[in-house]
């Protein structure tokens, strides 16, 4: 996936510190989050709680404020450290870290629970490069799955190996009919393939294509429809069609995957550019 350089981590830091990202279902399983391991600590006891959202600034978490916390907080001024943690399956441990935070407001989680409720907590110090990491690249890959939307990736053994793509276990089901296919290209929207098939059968369908990556192991399915097809030359029995994605459905993961690459080859172009005699001189 490549290493983030300092520099890389300080815009990020610029870009996005008070960007929040929402913990949903999607964005828990981009950045496995191991939200088991998330409590908030205070006064040397822990709670746990519900990571809600988080900034690189702040966090929002709905945690069960009953007195023992309300005492806890009094007694420290509203001062706590929040707990994170991320899986880290190539490394067979979580990745945790603490932020020192200050609680700075609570409100209702559920009006027939009183006492659940959502907690805002402030950050006293600047966050871990960890965090700031973490929340960067997911919020490069949103902005960069809006603004580069259509930007292609070529399918071939370089970019396959950079991508962490299994091109043999790539396939479609279209209109509920699993079918073999090879990748030609991807890009945040869509993608085209080869398939058998008489093209013109094949329009306007529905369609989902199975990704299968590694590093760390997902299978990854993207729904959408076949809108053209290009004819192969002397071929009648395969086609390239190309399927573009529900913009609504694809995969928080998927548009990671996408945009590590495109870094990659942007970071990559920069230093061959620095790297040049002409930036030498």
């Amino acid at each position: 996936m490549g290493i983030t350089t300092s520099q890389q981590l300080q815009n990020y830091f610029e870009q996005f510190q008070n960007a929040q990202v929402t913990f949903t279902r999607e964005t828990t399983k981009a950045t496995l989050l191991n939200t088991k391991q998330v409590f908030l600590k205070c006064a040397g006891s822990q709670w746990p709680c519900i990571l809600y959202s988080s900034s690189m600034t702040s966090a929002k978490v709905i945690a069960n404020v009953d007195d023992s916390l309300k005492g806890a907080l009094q007694k420290v001024g509203n001062s706590v450290q929040l707990r994170y943690s991320f899986l880290r399956p190539e490394k067979g441990i979580p990745l945790s870290f603490f932020v020192g935070a200050r609680v700075t407001g609570f409100s209702p989680y559920r009006p027939e629970n009183p006492q659940l409720n959502f907690l805002n907590v402030e950050f006293t110090q600047h966050p871990p490069d960890d965090l700031i990491e973490i929340l960067g690249k997911l919020q490069e890959a949103f902005l960069n799955a809006s603004r580069r939307a259509e930007y292609r990736v070529l399918i071939n053994p370089d970019t396959t190996k950079k991508l962490g793509l299994l091109p043999k276990e790539t396939g479609v089901v279209v209109e509920r009919i699993p079918r073999r296919c090879i990748l030609r290209d991807i890009s945040f929207s869509g993608a085209k393939i080869v398939i058998h098939g008489v093209p013109q059968f094949l329009q306007n369908k529905a369609a989902v294509l199975r990704l299968k990556f590694e590093d760390p192991p997902e299978s990854i399915d993207l729904m959408g429809k076949i809108v053209r097809f290009e004819v192969i030359e002397g071929r009648t029995d395969i086609s390239a069609i190309a399927i573009k994605f529900n913009d609504d459905t694809v995969p928080t993961s998927y548009k990671m995957r996408v945009n590590s690459f495109v870094r990659t080859i942007r970071d990559t172009t920069k230093q061959q550019s620095d790297d040049s005699p002409e930036s030498a001189e």
